[in-house]
């Protein structure tokens, strides 16, 4: 039997289709997110579709002292852990609104790097598995468009950084994604531009492969990786004065 993958944040369209990856691959999968319950026909599609065992678990990403008992209280300890947890928020709000801007902040940041410490120390101890944290290339560089949702996001990225560094030689990978712009609930109504857009399915896709082949760090999108490098290089001076 191959290994079970726990997803986090599985109400989410991406989570849905990396569920759906690994399941097809017959892996046993773990639906993990707040109002769990809500996610019993995605339970029963998975588990008849693939043939896999599909269980759900109420999780909080936010609800930071429940996160050890939500690990404790898993029925097995998965091999691959993957977590999907965020939230976009309106930058015009969270400029105004700090209670908005905070929970963007901790949603992107706080939630997912304290469930994936909570893991990573299992997953140490035992001597192996896959940490999948979903960053974005936001965070690579503090622009005024989203600079609450971009600074939330590059700290996930250095922690997942550090994660990655510090259990390398411990038997567990940490692979970081930066999707760049994907069609889902969240950016249901914006304008993106096709060319730098993705699904979700092609998220999973990617993810799978990262896992399978050990990857570090993927861009979904191989452009975001120049965009991003030539975004990174425009000196301060300059970059103060666009909108980017």
């Amino acid at each position: 039997m191959k290994p079970s993958v726990l997803i986090l944040g599985a109400h989410s369209d991406i989570g849905k289709a990396i569920a759906h990856a690994f399941a097809a691959l017959g892996h046993p999968i773990q639906l993990a997110a707040r109002n769990a319950g809500k996610l019993k026909a995605d339970q029963s599609d998975i588990a008849l579709r693939y043939n896999v065992a599909v269980s759900l678990h109420e999780f909080d990403a936010l609800d930071l002292a429940s996160h050890a008992a939500f690990v404790d209280g898993l029925s097995e300890m998965p091999e691959v852990a993957i977590c999907v947890v965020g939230l976009m928020g309106e930058q015009s709000q969270n400029e105004q609104d700090l209670e908005a801007a905070i929970r963007v902040m901790r949603s992107n940041y706080e939630g997912p790097a304290h469930i994936l410490a909570e893991l990573a120390n299992r997953f140490e101890v035992r001597g192996s598995g896959t940490l999948v944290g979903v960053s974005s290339v936001a965070g690579e560089r503090g622009r005024a468009t989203n600079y609450v949702y971009g600074s939330a996001k590059a700290g996930f990225s250095a922690f997942l950084s550090g994660l990655r560094n510090r259990l390398a030689q411990k038997g567990v990978h940490v692979v970081t994604v930066l999707p760049g712009f994907v069609v889902t609930k969240m950016t249901e109504g914006m304008d993106l531009p096709a060319p730098l857009t993705t699904t979700p399915d092609n998220v999973a896709k990617a993810v799978v492969d990262a896992v399978e082949r050990r990857v570090n760090i993927i861009y979904i999108k191989r452009t975001w990786r120049y965009i991003m490098m030539i975004i990174r290089a425009i000196p301060e001076g300059i970059f103060k004065t666009r909108k980017i």
